[in-house]
């Protein structure tokens, strides 16, 4: 089996996406908030679209997508329960470890109730799920960002 940082290493490169697979969903990394749009080939998701984000003036202090975790795009738009996720990171906004990790951690709630079936009794296990994994991400984007 291999270990984390084997994991961690075969996956980071200096190409402009990075895609990392986990049990629960994708990772991907990027410093332009637009490539999730391209990744996934499409046009808009979730709300959002090319064109504005194409748009958006785009800087490491604010952006169209920070972060952004939801469903990898359908055609038919029709989502259910179980159907596979992403996480998006937009690296342009990880300028200091304070924010990079409070990208990381919100977005991973997100994917944290999803996991935990929006289940609200379990508080504890939805808080602590989402910050054992946002130390995995942080300590990827960390990498990704010195590369």
């Amino acid at each position: 089996m291999k270990s984390y940082k084997q994991f961690i290493n075969e996956n980071l490169s200096d190409d402009k996406v990075s895609v990392f697979k986990f049990e629960s969903y994708t990772l991907i990394l990027s410093h332009n908030p637009c490539d999730i749009f391209t990744y996934y080939n499409v046009e808009e998701m979730h709300g959002l679209n090319l064109e504005d984000c194409k748009n958006y003036n785009n800087t490491s202090q604010d952006a169209y997508i920070a972060g952004l975790c939801n469903f990898i795009p359908k055609p038919d738009n029709n989502y259910k329960n179980g159907d596979p996720k992403f996480l998006f990171i937009n690296l342009s906004r990880c300028t200091d470890d304070i924010k990079t990790f409070g990208l990381i951690m919100h977005e991973l709630m997100h994917q944290s109730f999803d996991v935990h079936n929006d289940d609200l009794s379990k508080e504890e296990e939805i808080i602590t799920w989402a910050e054992l994994e946002a130390y995995k991400v942080f300590e990827i984007v960390k990498k990704k960002n010195t590369i």
